[in-house]
């Protein structure tokens, strides 16, 4: 098994889930011009991947964070998560983190 050791401070901006429903039980995305609050500030990891996507590590504490939430860390970079899982080990919790792919926003162009 390999570890993840963090190279950065990531801020969570978890929007609400699950998104109102309009009267056709269609979900709505909350406004993308407001961003929701920060949750907090903790170690994380993000490394860019070959094909231009990020690989994410989030301090457990993070959780829950859904595809469309936001990271950022703190340089003014920011990051939509495309996916999260949260992974845990009953024997030892101190292992535990959050895994999740993002993009850059905007992306980079190459």
């Amino acid at each position: 098994m390999a570890v993840v050791l963090p190279n950065t401070e990531l801020t969570v901006y978890a929007l609400a889930h699950p998104w109102a429903r309009d009267a056709n039980g269609v979900p709505v995305p909350p406004n993308p011009n407001e961003r929701p609050a920060a949750r907090g500030t903790w170690p994380g990891s993000l490394i860019e991947q070959d094909d231009g996507s990020w690989s994410v590590r989030l301090d457990p504490q993070a959780w829950p964070v859904e595809p469309g939430d936001t990271i950022s860390d703190g340089t003014g970079r920011t990051w939509t998560l495309s996916s999260a899982r949260n992974h845990t080990v009953p024997v030892c919790p101190d292992v535990d983190y959050v895994q999740a792919t993002a993009t850059l926003n905007p992306p980079e162009i190459a």
